[in-house]
């Protein structure tokens, strides 16, 4: 899977979002274990709205989005790899959110960023959000500059890199005495798990449909 980096493939993927989704149902592979499909939903009734950002730009002839590991010292999520995000502020929409949160954390989004479409809504139900994920596109790199404050480190996964199956795994995690199994993608000595792995399998499908 390596769409080649033309304007041609983003335009292919707006329509591609258009149409119904694969859904968070067909990601049970990513989900880690005891989790009992919640991420599917429904959210809690006073679940948080948030909005994160799968953010494609073309380099060095693949395409790439940035992913974030968050600071270990975080009180929610530390240390998880996660897209740029967090919660929608009043009178926000969607969109507006995902790109603000961007800026906040990685400096800029682009300065010809356009937003495709969206994903399937996720319920993060260890931080009592209902997240949906934003699919955009720049022309360019942005010129990045990590807040340190809320991000610890940037990561630059090609598509090509989070497809690849030899990078899928799992790991053992202990929760208030309680050991689960938990899937992941393995980039940069990092694992990708959880809601971000669950967001990221979708967004992969629709790809594939893309360049199918």
């Amino acid at each position: 899977m390596n769409p080649p980096p033309t304007t041609d493939f983003p335009e292919l993927l707006r329509r591609r979002l258009a149409q119904p989704l694969p859904g968070i149902a067909t990601c049970t592979d990513f989900e880690a274990e005891l989790c009992y499909g919640r991420h599917q939903g429904p959210p809690a009734h006073d679940a948080r709205q948030a909005a994160v950002l799968l953010l494609l730009y073309p380099k060095g002839g693949e395409w790439h989005l940035p992913l974030t590991v968050r600071p270990a010292e975080m009180t929610a999520h530390g240390g998880q790899v996660s897209l740029p995000g967090g919660q929608i502020e009043p009178g926000e929409t969607i969109e507006q959110a995902a790109l603000r949160e961007c800026c906040e954390e990685l400096g800029e989004a682009g300065a010809r960023v356009d937003v495709l479409g969206y994903l399937s809504p996720l319920y993060v139900f260890a931080s009592n959000f209902q997240v949906t994920p934003c699919v955009a596109w720049s022309p360019t790199r942005p010129n990045f500059v990590p807040n340190a404050a809320e991000v610890a480190n940037l990561l630059e996964p090609t598509i090509v890199e989070l497809v690849d199956p030899q990078r899928r795994g799992e790991h053992l995690i202990d929760r208030r005495g309680v050991r689960f199994r938990v899937p992941h993608i393995t980039y940069d000595e990092h694992h990708i798990w959880g809601a971000t792995s669950v967001i990221l399998a979708e967004f992969l499908q629709v790809v594939g449909n893309v360049i199918r």
